[in-house]
Formats: C-alpha cells, sequence, structure tokens
C-alpha cells in the first residue's frame, strides 16, 4: 500500500512540478554546454505567408477582429489574409465581404472547424501559413515574430503565446490565467531544450509543405497537426513574442466544458500518435510529449485520488504521524477547493481559494473527458464557451 502510495504520489508531483524542474535544470546544462539558442531578428526577408481565420456565428465580433488583423505588420505584397466563414447562419459573411483586401470563404454547410482550415488550405499559396481563431487578438509584430523562425530550415512549425485576460473583479476564472504564465513558462524551456509538444489554435503556424490533414473526427486538429510536423523530425518552436489575447471564460461552468472537450481530445491524441511514445524514434521528443501532455491526460488524475485514499487508508491502519500529516495536506487542499467553489457559486472574490479550486476542475475535467471520448460522445465540431 505504502508502494502505490509513494509512486502514485511520485507521479503527481512529477507532473505538475517535476516536469517543471528537470526541465529547467536541462535547459541550464544545455546553455553551458551548447549556449542559449539564438533567435533571428532580421525581418526584412520574411517568407511569404498566408493568415486564416475561420470564423463561425462571430459577426458581433469581426469588425474589431478584421481591423486588428488589418494592423498587423507584414511586408507589403508577402500577406494574404483569409476569412473562412463556413455555417455561420449570422451575418459573418456580410461583415468581411466589406473589406476588398481579404478573401473570403464561405459556404451555408456546417462541416466543423477541421473542414474549413482543409478547404482554405487548397487556397494557400504561400510558404507558411499562421491560423488564429476569430475571438482572440493579436500584437502588432505577431506575424513577423513568427515568420523569422523560418529561417532555420529545422523548424516546422512555430506556436504563438495564448495570453488571458483576467478582469479586476475576476471569479474563480483567474485560476486561467495563472495556468497559463506557467504553461508559458514550460513551453519556453520545452522550446529552448527541443520542441513544444503542440501547438494551440488560438496562434499557431506552419511550412505550408509540411501540413498533413487529420481524420474530420479529429478533436484537437491544431495539436495533432503541429504534432504530425514533430513526427517527421523538425522542431516546433515557443514563440512568446506573439501572443493571442482573449478574455477568460465567463464562469468556471463554461471553463469545465472547454476543458472536457480538450481532454477528450487529448486522450483521442495519446492514442493516434503512437509513434511519439518510442523513445528510440526521439528520445527527447518522447520524454517531453510523456511528462508534458500524456502524464495529464491520462493516469495522473486518478493517481490524484489514489494517493489521497491511499494515504488516509495508511494513516488510519498505522497511526504514523507521518501519513497523517500527509493525509491532512491533501485533506485541506481539497477542502479549499471546495471552499473556491462555494464561493464561485455565490459569486464572491477569495483569490486564495482560485487555483486550488481551478486545478481540481482541470483534473476532474480529464477524467470526464476519457469518460465522454470511450463512450464515443465527443463531437469533433467546436461548441463554443461563452467569455467574458
Amino acid at each position: 500500500m505504502k508502494i502505490a502510495f509513494w509512486f502514485s504520489l511520485f507521479i503527481v508531483f512529477y507532473t505538475f512540478f517535476g516536469y517543471g524542474i528537470v526541465l529547467f535544470v536541462l535547459v541550464k546544462l544545455r546553455r553551458l554546454f551548447k549556449g542559449k539558442r539564438t533567435i533571428n531578428r532580421d525581418i526584412h526577408n520574411l517568407p511569404s505567408c498566408t493568415l486564416i481565420i475561420a470564423a463561425y456565428n462571430e459577426a458581433d465580433i469581426l469588425d474589431k477582429k478584421i481591423k486588428n488583423t488589418l494592423a498587423l505588420r507584414y511586408p507589403a505584397g508577402k500577406l494574404h489574409i483569409l476569412f473562412v466563414t463556413d455555417g455561420s447562419t449570422d451575418t459573418s459573411p456580410e461583415v468581411v465581404k466589406k473589406y476588398s483586401v481579404i478573401q473570403l470563404m464561405h459556404s451555408p454547410e456546417r462541416k466543423g472547424k477541421i473542414h474549413a482550415m482543409h478547404r482554405a488550405m487548397h487556397e494557400v499559396k504561400t510558404n507558411i501559413v499562421i491560423f488564429t481563431d476569430a475571438n482572440t487578438f493579436l500584437n502588432e509584430d505577431a506575424l513577423v515574430n513568427i515568420a523569422r523562425h523560418y529561417s532555420d530550415a529545422n523548424v516546422g512549425a512555430v506556436a504563438g503565446e495564448k495570453r488571458v485576460l483576467i478582469e479586476d473583479t475576476a471569479d474563480a476564472t483567474a485560476g486561467e490565467g495563472f495556468y497559463w504564465k506557467y504553461e508559458s513558462a514550460l513551453k519556453k524551456w520545452d522550446s529552448e531544450l527541443y520542441s513544444v509538444v503542440g501547438a494551440a489554435g488560438e496562434l499557431f503556424s506552419v511550412r505550408t509543405s509540411l501540413y498533413q490533414p487529420v481524420p474530420p473526427d479529429t478533436v484537437l486538429d491544431d495539436f495533432m497537426i503541429s504534432l504530425h510536423i514533430a513526427e517527421k523530425g523538425y522542431r516546433i518552436i515557443y514563440e512568446p513574442e506573439a501572443y493571442a489575447m482573449e478574455t477568460s471564460s465567463a464562469n468556471v461552468t463554461e471553463e469545465l466544458k472547454r476543458k472536457i472537450r480538450i481532454a477528450a481530445g487529448g486522450i483521442q491524441s495519446v492514442l493516434r500518435l503512437k509513434s511519439l511514445l518510442n523513445p528510440f524514434r526521439n528520445s527527447v521528443l518522447c520524454f517531453q510529449y510523456i511528462s508534458h501532455r500524456v502524464l495529464r491526460w491520462t493516469i495522473t488524475p486518478f493517481l490524484m485520488i489514489a494517493a489521497f485514499v491511499l494515504s488516509g487508508c495508511i494513516a488510519f491502519i498505522t497511526h504514523e504521524k507521518f501519513y497523517m500529516l500527509l493525509f491532512t495536506t491533501q485533506a485541506f487542499f481539497y477542502v479549499l477547493a471546495v471552499l473556491g467553489w462555494i464561493v464561485e457559486k455565490r459569486k464572491l472574490s477569495v483569490k486564495i481559494l482560485f487555483i486550488p479550486y481551478y486545478f481540481c476542475v482541470m483534473n476532474y475535467a480529464v477524467i470526464a473527458g476519457i469518460r465522454r471520448y470511450m463512450m464515443g460522445a465527443q463531437s469533433a465540431a467546436w461548441e463554443k464557451a461563452k467569455r467574458k
């Protein structure tokens, strides 16, 4: 029982904290022996680029998104902008049509974001393609900061940074902002060590020649598309100076809906990307992939429960003070999470409770997502989470 407990506790700690520590040390060692990776600062010899924005019923925000897009810096004549509004039943196509410098693709039939992306790719004639969401806003130099990395022939994809805008009166979704800050730090180190393990759809880019369509039932298309490129031996770079800004989820219920979908897509990705689990093919990428993604999306949430139950059993059977302390500490953490749930329901703001509550919600979402995927109940069509 003690062996099972320590194994469970070790995996939980390693997944959320240990990997970050190990990664930090490995990056420091790499800098010591090989020096810090250089970044191309030349923005005068950038590749041709197509910016693709898939928008489904986003008429209320499209004008603002288009103005943000047209304000982005990129060499004249090298940028093509393409909006895909497939399936939209509002005035999204009409909004885009007002701007003659933008190409519109629209089909009344809704087949999902993946189909829209694949359809748009047939129109791409540039060296690279950048994808971003309709409800996110990019910094002025986002495109040039992404494109400059393609001067390195080993780079196959570039992931931008997601930034969550948190209001001063934020509720428990403030945990989302904290989570993304921690994730950003891990991605910076992942990228410097070797490669980021997957890109987020808010802002990512690929070499057009390396783009590989994914099956229409794929839940996490951005993640799968980028990792198919990593499978081929190319690096995925993380570029924090190219960022997409969006508001946090409207409430924890909306964030949970989004997390469950991501978790369902996560277990689907793990089952379909079996080659990345082979350490003899690319040992560093395999180490990063398992440590940063696979453990989170598979066994770790279950081991959290196991560690709590086992420590309780050991404490009450043996009466050892050390195990009593371990059990009590875990129980206290979960009590804080429950209190976070209570104050969130009452629309109060007690920030100290945000992180344990969000952490537990995130791990519950993994269990719920695995169950949903195994039951075949997860659709590839994106159901938008409401945002503030």
